[in-house]
């Protein structure tokens, strides 16, 4: 019988996945109203739970894919590929109404700005600190506090090593879930309370999982604002990082 199910489930793996996903995150929405009274936003608590399965996923088999290397887990690494991230992400835009977009006007052109330099020097001084000397290192590294996305991409775009790429996508991560965790808390100081400054919040925080969880929580109607410049700030950061940034940092360090 448990066969049978088994390999029902292994060919239908992308149904599957979202079947896991519908289960962790009704168990993430469970504590954080039961055992963090809301303080912890689900999101965050889902990432959590999703970490730990990844790594007994990644014990049990040996692989580097997580569940996903186990059969009957297959379709998490079609369902957590870029393909459907993207996908997502693009959707939250068609939420966004241009005339409420406009009023961002350059304040979000500059946050954007800030939001990519500013944790890039951030995360290029962490990595000084911890030894790093060489170009590649600090830069790949210093991208990914920009955003888990920017750092790969600008560590393989520059030819840094699995260790440092894995080191900076750990770095984007963290700043994801500090981000879902304090954007609630910390709501009313920063005044989110209207698409403008969703949207530049969204440029200072970039990251957009970590936006739009935090939005979520503090009012859903904001998340699309948010994750639009958050979105550009993705995009903003992998293109900096692998010209303009490194060659910064490389002109200093040699």
């Amino acid at each position: 019988m448990w066969e049978m199910i088994e390999k029902g489930l292994a060919h239908n793996g992308l149904i599957t996945a979202f079947a896991l996903v519908g289960v962790v995150t009704w168990v993430s929405v469970l504590l954080s109203r039961h055992l963090t009274f809301g303080r912890v936003h689900s999101s965050a608590i889902a990432i959590v739970i999703g970490l730990i399965l990844a790594w007994i996923g990644g014990t049990i088999s040996g692989g580097q894919k997580g569940l996903a290397d186990l059969a009957l887990f297959s379709g998490v690494g079609l369902m957590g590929g870029a393909m459907l991230r993207d996908f997502a992400i693009v959707a939250t835009a068609f939420e966004v109404q241009a005339t409420e977009a406009r009023k961002a006007g350059m304040i979000g052109a500059v946050s954007l700005l800030l939001g990519t330099v500013l944790p890039f020097i951030v995360g290029a001084a962490v990595a000084w600190a911890f030894g790093y000397r060489d170009a590649v290192s600090i830069t790949t590294i210093g991208a990914g506090a920009v955003t888990y996305i920017v750092g790969p991409v600008t560590g393989a775009a520059i030819g840094a090593s699995s260790d440092v790429v894995a080191l900076s996508i750990a770095t984007g991560l963290i700043k994801a879930i500090l981000v879902m965790v304090f954007t609630p808390m910390s709501a009313r100081f920063l005044g989110l309370d209207n698409p403008r400054s969703a949207m530049v919040f969204g440029g200072l925080a970039g990251t957009v999982s970590g936006v739009t969880a935090g939005l979520a929580a503090t009012d859903r109607r904001l998340v699309p604002y948010g994750a639009l410049t958050a979105t550009f700030h993705t995009g903003l950061g992998c293109l900096m990082g692998p010209s303009i940034l490194y060659f910064c940092v490389r002109g200093l360090v040699g």
